[in-house]
């Protein structure tokens, strides 16, 4: 699709026009070259598929996949999303193994972090139930009475590493002990009262594992073409082939929706709605020369809804603009850092999703000025050596992309009512951490493999079902930071 481009063009031109311009065939066509079409061409080639062309208008994992925190995670309210993330970690695991970790894999694991005493409770049944799943072991270091909870504080808190993945905790710590808190994580503020430390958790450098996969893809015969989809051949409720902006036509009876936040608009081609939606997430990037996040640190998330606070002055200029008042009510949990670079890098990521809701996909995209500094402000409040930065703030580089999501924020991989037409997408915000599991999965769909117990749940036929609709609508959280 054309940058801004929102309507969908006809799903399929007329057959006997099309039938006399085709150029080139291939047995796969697949839609878009970010993480997610890239993993899909790799575990597809991996698997015996040959003939497979890769068709994107940009160049590979250059219109979202290069915007993320590049962070992964198996701590999910979800017990298909467990499942999913542990087989995607599975294989990062295999691929930084066999490529002598040339994308950075750590597992430093995420923070979560609250200074409110009845959070304490969510921290435990969430730990429990991410158990329950399948995500590990809750572990409990504890110097407080909590009532009737059953603790397991026999065991000693270990350290995260900083670089070696293959560090073997799953699970999670929670520490109420206020001074092993300080013990380890002295910068955080001191009016916290707990973390949950999930282990099976951490980032690597998006970029480098998505090249690595698509060169091994290419070695395997992946073509790539650099052009527009502009319309796809159906005939008898079949796909026949796509025709792209450059003019070529290429024959095929399979072609895979891989198209990110343009999903909806790809399967209109196919006369197909998709149940997707997007937001616009945005992020800064800073050089954090006074060293207010360590090095060392996990991946950091402040899980408190919170006032920001302003001064007298601030607050009087903010109640007079309706677009800023907003700033002055409780804004939501979530706000989240980790460190960006090796030991030489001072750069630190921020993140907070306070205002996110669904909009129409436009390029090239347009930030809110004031995010970095309400970001800094929200952040904070969990790391006070931050405050250093408010007189004289650090230039940041603000950029994002859009989350593409179901409403449920399951993804959708799986065939589509039209015979030889597949997706992959709405991997909202965890398309990198899922996109080898998401990838392995479409390629045993298309080639006909036996499929995982949790394929079912990320099957678009899911929506068939009343008893999954009524599901949807009993659910209060989505798992997203």
């Amino acid at each position: 699709m054309r940058d801004g481009e929102n309507l969908p063009r006809s799903h399929s031109p007329p057959l006997p026009f099309f039938l006399s311009s085709i150029n080139q065939m291939a047995s796969i066509v697949i839609c878009g070259a970010g993480i997610a079409g890239i993993s899909a061409a790799y575990f597809l080639a991996h698997n015996g598929a040959r003939d497979i062309v890769l068709v994107d208008e940009r160049a590979p994992l250059s219109l979202t996949s290069d915007k993320s925190t590049e962070c992964y995670r198996n701590w999910w309210n979800d017990a298909a999303m467990v499942a999913l993330m542990n087989r995607s970690i599975d294989l990062l695991d295999d691929l930084a193994r066999a490529r002598a970790n040339v994308f950075h894999l750590n597992r430093r694991g995420y923070l979560y972090v609250t200074a409110d005493k009845s959070r304490i409770a969510e921290f435990m049944r969430a730990g429990q139930q991410a158990e329950s799943f399948g995500a590990g072991k809750l572990r409990v270091h504890s110097e407080l009475d909590v009532g009737n909870w059953k603790l397991d504080v026999g065991e000693r808190y270990v350290q995260h590493p900083t670089s070696n993945f293959q560090f073997p905790n799953t699970g999670a710590d929670l520490i109420l002990d206020r001074a092993l808190i300080r013990e380890q994580f002295p910068y955080l503020s001191e009016r916290v009262v707990a973390v949950l430390h999930a282990r099976r958790c951490g980032w690597l450098s998006a970029q480098t594992l998505g090249m690595d996969l698509l060169e091994q893809a290419r070695a395997r015969g992946v073509r790539f073409i650099s052009a527009r989809v502009e319309s796809i051949a159906v005939r008898d409720n079949a796909v026949r082939g796509v025709r792209l902006s450059n003019g070529t036509t290429i024959a095929t009876e399979i072609f895979v929706n891989a198209a990110g936040p343009f999903l909806k608009n790809v399967g209109q081609m196919l006369g197909i709605e998709l149940p997707v939606f997007s937001e616009l997430h945005q992020k800064i990037s800073f050089a954090d020369a006074l060293g207010a996040i360590p090095r060392d640190a996990p991946m950091l998330i402040w899980s408190d809804p919170q006032h920001l606070e302003f001064s007298d002055a601030e607050r009087a200029l903010i109640a007079e603009a309706d677009e800023l008042r907003g700033l002055l009510a409780e804004c939501p949990a979530g706000a989240h850092t980790r460190p960006e670079g090796g030991a030489g890098s001072t750069i630190a990521l921020m993140l907070w999703a306070y205002h996110t809701p669904p909009v129409a996909e436009k390029f090239p995209l347009a930030f809110d000025p004031l995010y970095p500094q309400i970001v800094l402000r929200g952040m904070t409040t969990m790391l006070p050596a931050l405050e250093k930065y408010f007189e004289r703030p650090p230039k940041p580089i603000l950029d994002g992309g859009y989350y593409t999501k179901t409403r449920e924020n399951r993804p959708l991989i799986g065939a589509l009512p039209v015979r030889g037409a597949f997706v992959i997408g709405a991997l909202s915000g965890f398309g990198i951490m899922a996109s080898c599991a998401s990838g392995e999965l479409l390629a045993n769909y298309i080639l006909g493999n036996s499929l995982p117990p949790y394929a079912r749940a990320f099957a678009p036929e899911r929506y068939d079902d009343p008893a999954y609709r009524a599901w949807i609508e009993n659910q209060n959280e989505s798992g997203q930071l």
